[in-house]
């Protein structure tokens, strides 16, 4: 949620969520409208729905809301025709005042009436069009066919004539004439149907009907070169010309119920050539005349889109304000007596005079004689979150959300997430040229956010323009511990100085560790580059990874165990305090803190004790001697403290609860005057105070307390184990992406140049920059962070982070722009 003061919010602001007020407003029904109108400017207020019992249908504005709908779905409609037209609405809407909503439908129902009879009109003409043209199509193949079949007939019938002409005789002329008369009065007339028929079922076409006539038919088809635009469908198909000829009404009932379920248009045909050519002239002019007819009707109802279009997106806004509107005052008690609407809702207490100032103004603009009444009610109700933030930490805020929204003024782990998390990210992305890289992509949509932001996006480029901060910070540290690391695309520079080693002799030219010797002051900065040669001396860094992996893990449960306290001060409970944060503590430290020491003072010392055997043996044999192992006079018996304060931490934390849990639920029913102790976990929180609620002796028990105080203490104890691995993620992905980088650069862009050929060369340089974006930049980066992602949630915030709350939402304008209708 955004400031809705402006400007940036002040650090405890994030830390704590906004003091939150129940308030009551009693608004004249007169002035209702405006006054919901000028509270969704504000966006600050979050409306209770006082009519929950009641259906959509049974509200006080039904019909308005149905009215507005009705506009919505216009506003639809016509967007889907300016679509269809090929251009969008303008975003920039000339601004003509406030509109009436009264007026505004009116005029939506007139562009709608309009725009409708211009499309059915339109569809017409253009159904007429697309017969014509198929119409013209039939006349010319068909009138082909007919005219050679004609020439062949005439051909045909000279060649008989001239070899009768030929054999004649005394008797033939006598026969000829017997003949003529028996053939014309045996002569069967044939009848034909003409038509279109779409290709692809043209072969289908031919078998139906030769089947259905028995082979009774004569079927002639010829295929249209150019696709056509079929009259019902108002598709583009290729068709074919058909013709088909038949002798008999059933043979023809038959060919015509083919032609209907096979989607064939059949259209009239004059055998005589004459009529033919005269018939194409007919129609070639009224094609051109429906031409130029529905070129107009276009351009007519272009302009009326354009209209449209230039106060679309003013209408829209007004339909969708006027919706919301009269949806918030649905939520509001209808009192009819007096004449008034109740509302209840959610406010922050910094906003309570900008609340009344609206409910002022609201009253003055719309000459109500009595003005609203504002008064804060007490509740016990828990009240929503809202945290100020900004385009900085809202991604940051997003990444603790989606864990779990914080329940009212608990400590939020956003405030660390803006630090700690791209740190960690960065420990194990760490280097400075894919720092630089990612840095780069990133600064492309934070200098175009402005562009982007108004612009829809992809659901990927959406989140990762979303993201855009914290990526930068992301690539920002990882370009610090990139220089730590001193790695740039897994190569050392001697950026800060020349290395302090030298070798010796020529046996350590890889860089070894063996044979180097100290020849300068030591590396300024960062990880020295000598320390980078083969793998022979990388357990040195590997080593540096591992051990900054723990401390970093154990400073980050300190401080969510830390933040557990504050929590449990802030909120008043002090067995929380006393039987959780302090043992928890202890017991940490006592082990984890403990080697947390252990590395920094063998750094400083440069001891070569093994840390492993120390932590090892400390459980298993506290009493011997440490040996070589020792790194500080009095350790063994400092281990001996810290092994009994961590065995006695974990009864500390199971029973001392549970029992002082029901020695005041028994103090409680005995009468005796007490302050409630709070807890932190909502059942045990109802049970130590079930009395001012009402509930009775027996429903508290005791097993259950118990149980879960001793699951509770199971699972921090374990936890503190398994935590304290899970962050070794940091070296071992690290470690991952060092290796990665070395695999690229070696046996691709070194083994490209070893060849000494420019096109070798440029594959190889090709090869690796896809491997670099593809593998490092994107899968890498993604890797990381889903693991960063982990260490917060799990890690760190279960340490103190319930995440049972609820997000403020206000009823806000602002956020209209991102609803869909």
């Amino acid at each position: 949620m955004g400031d809705v003061r402006g400007g940036c919010c002040p650090p405890m602001d994030l830390f704590r969520s906004e003091p939150m007020q129940l308030v009551q407003l009693i608004i004249p029904i007169e002035s209702a409208h405006l006054t919901v109108a000028y509270l969704g400017d504000l966006g600050i207020l979050q409306f209770k729905d006082l009519n929950s019992e009641k259906s959509p249908f049974q509200r006080t504005y039904a019909a308005q809301i149905k009215k507005c709908g009705e506009m919505a779905r216009k506003m639809r409609f016509f967007k889907e025709q300016m679509v269809k037209a090929g251009f969008s609405p303008s975003t920039k809407s000339e601004a003509r005042g406030d509109i009436d909503v009264d007026d505004l439908e009116v005029k939506l129902g007139e562009l709608e009436a309009e725009l409708i009879e211009m499309n059915a009109n339109g569809e017409k003409l253009q159904r007429s069009y697309n017969e014509l043209v198929e119409y013209k199509l039939v006349l010319q193949k068909a009138g082909e066919f007919f005219a050679s079949a004609q020439h062949s007939a005439v051909a045909q019938q000279r060649e008989m004539e001239s070899r009768q002409m030929g054999e004649e005789s005394i008797e033939t002329p006598l026969l000829q004439d017997q003949e003529t008369t028996i053939d014309l009065s045996k002569q069967v007339k044939l009848g034909f149907i003409t038509g279109l028929v779409p290709r692809e079922k043209s072969m289908a076409f031919e078998r139906i009907l030769f089947r259905a006539t028995r082979g009774n038919v004569l079927l002639k088809q010829v295929p249209v070169e150019d696709p056509v635009t079929d009259p019902v469908s108002g598709e583009k198909m290729e068709k074919n010309v058909f013709v088909v000829f038949y002798s008999g009404e059933r043979a023809k009932n038959k060919i015509l119920k083919i032609c209907e379920a096979f989607g064939a248009n059949r259209y009239p045909f004059a055998e005589d050539l004459g009529k033919q050519a005269l018939m194409i002239t007919e129609v070639s002019g009224r094609i051109t005349e429906l031409k130029t007819t529905i070129d107009a009707g276009s351009y007519h109802r272009d302009n009326l889109l354009r209209t449209i279009g230039d106060q679309f997106e003013q209408w829209n806004l007004k339909v969708k304000k006027e919706k919301s509107i009269y949806h918030t005052l649905n939520m509001l008690s209808l009192d009819v007596t007096k004449k008034c609407l109740v509302a209840e809702g959610w406010s922050p207490v910094f906003a309570t005079k900008q609340v009344q100032e609206s409910l002022q103004r609201a009253a003055f603009d719309s000459n109500s004689q009595v003005g609203a009444i504002f008064q804060v009610l007490s509740t016990r109700e828990s009240p929503p979150t809202y945290f100020r933030t900004n385009k900085f930490t809202s991604a940051f805020q997003e990444i603790v959300d989606a864990y779990g929204v914080a329940k009212y003024q608990e400590a939020n782990p956003g405030v660390y997430t803006i630090i700690t998390f791209p740190f960690l990210f960065a420990v194990m992305f760490g280097d400075w040229g894919h720092g630089i890289c990612l840095l780069l992509a990133t600064l492309f949509f934070i200098v175009r956010e402005k562009k982007l932001s108004s612009q829809k996006l992809g659901d990927i480029t959406e989140m990762t323009f979303g993201g855009r901060y914290v990526i930068m910070m992301m690539a920002l540290f990882s370009i610090y511990t990139g220089l730590i690391y001193n790695e740039f695309f897994s190569v050392p520079f001697e950026l800060f100085g020349r290395s302090a080693y030298a070798c010796r002799d020529l046996t350590c030219r890889d860089a070894s560790t063996v044979g180097l010797i100290k020849v300068r002051e030591t590396y300024p900065f960062g990880v020295d580059p000598a320390w980078h040669g083969t793998r022979s001396e990388l357990p040195f860094l590997n080593s540096l990874k591992m051990k900054m992996s723990i401390l970093l893990g154990v400073a980050q449960m300190n401080l969510g165990i830390i933040l557990s306290y504050f929590n449990a001060t802030f909120f008043g409970s002090s067995l929380n305090v006393w039987f959780q944060f302090i043992p928890q503590m202890i017991f940490l430290n006592s082990l984890f803190g403990y080697l947390s020491l252990l590395i920094i003072v063998k750094w400083c010392t440069g001891s070569q004790a093994d840390l492993y055997h120390v932590m090892i043996y400390m459980f298993l044999s506290p009493t011997d001697e440490l040996g070589e192992n020792q790194l500080f006079p009095g350790q063994k018996t400092v281990q001996l403290v810290l092994l009994l304060l961590a065995l006695v931490s974990v009864p500390w934390m199971l029973l001392p609860r549970p029992f002082l849990l029901k020695k005041q639920h028994e103090n409680q029913h005995q009468g005796q005057s007490y302050t409630p102790l709070e807890s932190t976990d909502d059942t045990l929180h109802s049970e130590a105070n079930n009395d001012s609620h009402g509930h009775g002796h027996e429903e508290f028990e005791f097993s259950e307390v118990f149980v879960h105080q001793l699951i509770h203490t199971i699972e921090f104890v374990l936890g503190a184990v398994s935590n304290t691995a899970s962050y070794l993620r940091l070296w071992a992905l690290s470690l991952a992406h060092s290796e990665l980088s070395v695999v690229f650069y070696e046996k691709v862009l070194l083994l490209a140049w070893g060849f000494n050929n420019i096109i070798i060369l440029i594959v190889g340089i090709i090869i690796f920059i896809f491997a670099t974006v593809g593998v490092l930049l994107v899968m890498e980066t993604l890797s990381a962070f889903l693991h960063a992602l982990r260490l917060h949630w799990v890690e760190f915030q279960n340490k103190f982070y319930e995440g049972d709350g609820y997000k403020f939402y206000p009823f806000s304008f602002a956020l209209l722009g991102d609803e869909d209708d």
